[in-house]
């Protein structure tokens, strides 16, 4: 098979959220099934990491949209990367999606139709003369226009479209249609219009063979009122029609405590006092004071999902009952703002890097003894992985990819109801078992057993790809 993989973001290059380290994971683990190739805006970093690109096709304007190369190259590991070069668009500072500010760029649809639009002319075989795709699987609203671009050109090529996060949804005015090449006719309750809006991601969800999202559990969420975001009946739609699947997502053998370099001192399942070491240097890198109390941890983006308030919420009640709070991250300025502060009353007890760094991360989940994830929804979530995998017990509301991920009381501790009283009841119940050596040893042990690898997923989506081909 020749699967298209389509993303906006990776981690070998730059990372956003979640989907950069899926979409850097998932094609390597499906290597040994499928001929499996990754296509990526052009963006700076992603040019800075490619440095042996080769031009294999250009793509003439097409409506409003200019006209663009589209390169391959490949990283060291040998993963075949087609990246759609248009400087105008992509070449710019900042995020994939925003500027320097955190601003979104005002013409997202422009840059992510060019490069769905470049996606479909590649897998059908009019960009690469020696390649075209079986499939296409399109990740999230930026590259949802994918299976749009394939049906209106009648091209028979299926598509998996997955829903990371049906919250982001890329909703834009209706005049982008005729700039776009987006054929007015699809513009109704049953294509791509959205409350009198063109959105992106309704694209996916009409026009692909099948959607998936990324946890069993969120894909039965998404098709509620409460997860729905306005999309529940389509969506409920698409799963009685058996079309719509939850696969859990997975992580990289990297994050093993015994091998990760990152690490001050490698450790494994009741190396304690080796993992001690670790959070005297997260303490000391954080200057946060030496302390027998436990050490909560918070690495997320700083948003309203994620139940950032909640953690500022109950933060003075954890350092009055002797924890210690390190967070990394970054997201909504208030949220920035009000964890700054907290640090500011507290600079002992706690401690805020705005940003993130994957090694500083590494270090985090294995010097902490909590990790703390009270998200509203959380479609799959990654942070409770890497937090068990390195022995850190995650503390998450029981939602999407945490109810499937976390055992409760074994390894980790969920809550029911997203409000304080409910994650304080959880936190109560964390400085319990920390208080309880053999208890705390055993919780460690089951949640760094647990085995969260992609060879399971991937296998999963190989058989999704043949059933659709």
């Amino acid at each position: 098979m020749r699967i298209l993989f389509a993303t906006p973001e990776v981690s070998d290059f730059i990372q956003v959220g979640g989907l950069a380290a899926v979409s850097a994971a998932l094609p390597r683990a499906l290597r040994d099934l499928a001929d499996v190739r990754v296509i990526i805006p052009g963006n700076p970093a992603v040019l800075r990491g490619l440095s042996n690109l080769q031009t294999v096709g250009r793509c003439q304007p097409f409506a409003a949209l200019p006209a663009f190369d589209i390169d391959l190259g490949h990283t060291v590991d040998g993963l075949s990367y087609y990246v759609v070069r248009c400087p105008a668009l992509y070449e710019r500072d900042g995020t994939p999606y925003a500027d320097g500010s955190g601003a979104d760029w005002c013409d997202n649809n422009v840059r992510f139709a060019t490069f769905s639009y470049g996606a479909a002319q590649l897998a059908m075989g009019l960009v690469d003369k020696d390649w075209s795709a079986d499939l296409v699987h399109a990740n999230d609203w930026q590259c949802a226009l994918i299976p749009g671009y394939l049906e209106w050109h009648y091209a028979h090529i299926p598509t998996v479209f997955t829903i990371h996060n049906l919250a982001y949804q890329g909703v834009f005015d209706r005049s982008s249609l005729a700039p776009l090449g987006i054929p007015e006719a699809s513009f109704n309750i049953d294509g791509v219009e959205f409350y009198n809006r063109l959105s992106f991601i309704k694209a996916g969800l009409v026009y692909a063979s099948h959607l998936t999202t990324v946890s069993q559990t969120y894909a039965r969420e998404i098709t509620t009122a409460e997860f729905g975001c306005g999309l529940e009946g389509l969506l409920r739609q698409r799963a009685d029609r058996n079309q719509l699947s939850g696969i859990l997502n997975g992580i990289d053998e990297s994050w093993d405590p015994r091998t990760c370099s990152s690490l001050l001192q490698p450790f494994g399942a009741g190396d304690w006092t080796e993992r001690s070491l670790n959070a005297d240097d997260v303490r000391d890198q954080f200057g946060l004071a030496v302390s027998r109390g436990p050490l909560f941890a918070l690495v997320a983006r700083l948003v309203h999902q994620k139940g950032v308030d909640l953690v500022i919420e109950s933060a003075q009640a954890i350092v009055d009952a002797g924890g210690q709070i390190v967070v990394t991250g970054k997201g909504e300025p208030r949220f920035e703002e009000a964890l700054l502060q907290a640090q500011a009353r507290a600079p002992r007890s706690i401690a805020v890097k705005i940003g993130f760094d994957d090694a500083e991360a590494r270090k985090i989940f294995a010097g902490s003894d909590f990790t703390l994830m009270p998200s509203r929804f959380e479609p799959c979530g990654l942070s409770q992985m890497y937090a068990q995998r390195f022995g850190s017990l995650p503390i998450g509301h029981r939602t999407g990819g945490l109810a499937e991920t976390i055992v409760d009381g074994e390894t980790g501790f969920l809550f029911d109801h997203v409000s304080a009283p409910g994650f304080l009841g959880s936190l109560c119940r964390a400085f319990s078992t920390f208080g309880m050596k053999d208890r705390l040893d055993h919780m460690r042990r089951a949640a760094m057993a647990q085995a969260f690898s992609w060879s399971r997923s991937a296998k999963s989506y190989a058989a999704l790809y043949r059933s659709s081909i």
